[in-house]
């Protein structure tokens, strides 16, 4: 029911733009994110990144065919870069490394944010045409890194948050290790993200971010920027 609801988003003509722009915005986030882990791990002295090829713009090297697949189905998708913590120069290599994709996102949510927070405060919301659309696509771009930077900064493997935890605390990585497989701890935090308030789950402190970020910048476009909101979802 949530795939389908999703991907008739891109059947019908009120909810088309705001399908592409999850789409477009995923794809560029997640590309980069996974590119940011593989800048890192060759500045920590890893080349496995590169020996792999896997520094690529290419998203189906660093998503696959599957991940595309569910981000088309129900708007979610995944990313991976191939590094060998054991050729880390540092000590803290591996979280220096994880930490380097969430950090790629709130950088490019910052930009786009900025972007749109002086739009809004020197033009004013859009009417119509490009000018709308280039607005709802710096929305979505903004709101959906800051939330997969929240998201992956999670401590809950294979999330960037656990590696970062495990590196800075021994304990934690020898508990995830003896786990076997911890995904079902994933899927725990799946199912809690699903049923939690919206206000408290990353999408929702990504969108309060926006508003009070914009409303800083100035009052009347932090009110364009909730219609904006409203306009879009």
């Amino acid at each position: 029911m949530v795939a389908a609801l999703f991907i008739q988003r891109a059947f019908d003509p009120e909810t088309q733009l705001y399908f592409g722009c999850v789409v477009v915005t995923v794809i560029i986030s997640i590309v980069l994110h996974e590119l940011a882990h593989g800048w890192a791990a060759i500045w920590q002295g890893d080349d496995t990144p590169r020996i792999a090829g896997h520094m690529t713009p290419d998203p189906m090297v660093h998503m696959g065919g599957m991940s595309l697949l569910m981000l088309a189905l129900v708007g979610m998708a995944f990313g991976a870069m191939p590094v060998n913590p054991r050729n880390f120069r540092s000590r803290y290599g591996d979280a220096l490394v994880s930490a380097a994709g969430p950090a790629m996102n709130f950088l490019l949510a910052m930009v786009a944010q900025i972007i749109l927070g002086v739009w809004l405060a020197q033009v004013g919301l859009a009417t119509e045409g490009p000018g709308r659309n280039a607005q709802i696509l710096l929305l979505v771009f903004a709101y959906t890194n800051i939330a997969l930077g929240i998201f992956n900064l999670l401590p809950v493997p294979p999330l960037d948050g656990s590696a970062i935890l495990g590196n800075f605390v021994p304990a934690y990585k020898r508990w995830m290790d003896s786990l076997g497989n911890p995904m079902f701890l994933f899927f725990i935090l799946f199912i809690v993200l699903m049923n939690a308030p919206f206000q408290y789950t990353p999408f929702g402190i990504a969108m309060q971010f926006g508003v009070r970020f914009t409303s800083l910048l100035d009052p009347e476009a932090g009110r364009a920027y909730i219609e904006l909101i409203r306009l879009t979802f």
